[in-house]
């Protein structure tokens, strides 16, 4: 039986990509570089943690001027572009309803996950929300969901991981949990189906299906 529901936070509960553009944009140009990058590219480049993200566009020598200018920038595009991925504010308070426990769990900087979630008011659905602290918590290590099973007291069997990327899928299988992958974010359905997830589904409020079956 399912008590403790964990969810990835970036292409699974929020959109935020182009307030992510918006700020790898600023940070090139504040940089002198050219042409930013794209929205797919940007789509496909997250989920990392920030570092990691800026350093795929940035010379070495600028990567630590670059994410200063990156996070200062952040906090106003996250207000101004990011919304909930549709359904999100009802699958939640349908779970809250059946009693289930939620949790997040994501690479994203706690700082901006905490702004996220209180900016589009998911925050109070969650009973803990827990970030990757350094590379050591990064998915697809099983670091940031163990932390939770553990402090909310939740075995493994117990527990299910909802996210939007393969990465998300394999942490949870070294994690020990069962996944459920959500189409339509950073990763393609084709990677997402190689990663062998619990169940892939088309939208968040599937996930509601997904639990009334034995």
């Amino acid at each position: 039986m399912i008590k403790l529901i964990i969810f990835d936070v970036d292409g699974t509960l929020v959109d935020a990509y182009r307030a992510i553009e918006k700020s790898l944009c600023h940070t090139m140009e504040k940089l002198g570089y050219g042409r930013c990058a794209s929205l797919a590219v940007v789509r496909q480049s997250i989920g990392h943690g920030d570092r990691n993200f800026v350093k795929l566009f940035l010379d070495d020598e600028n990567v630590e001027k670059g994410l200063a200018i990156y996070r200062r920038h952040h906090r106003s595009a996250l207000m101004a572009y990011s919304r909930a991925m549709p359904g999100a504010r009802r699958v939640l308070a349908a779970l809250r309803k059946r009693g289930y426990r939620l949790a997040v769990a994501s690479n994203r900087p706690k700082n901006f996950t905490l702004i996220l979630l209180r900016h589009l008011g998911l925050d109070r659905s969650f009973d803990m929300v827990v970030c990757a602290r350094d590379a050591r918590d990064f998915k697809p290590k099983p670091a940031l969901l163990l932390r939770v099973m553990r402090r909310l007291g939740v075995r493994r069997g117990e527990t299910l991981y909802v996210g939007d990327m393969a990465v998300d899928v394999i942490a949870g299988r070294n994690a020990g949990v069962r996944t459920v992958a959500v189409t339509g974010g950073s990763s393609s359905v084709a990677e997402l189906r190689s990663a062998k997830p619990f169940r892939v589904i088309a939208k968040l409020s599937h996930l509601l299906r997904v639990l009334e079956k034995p």
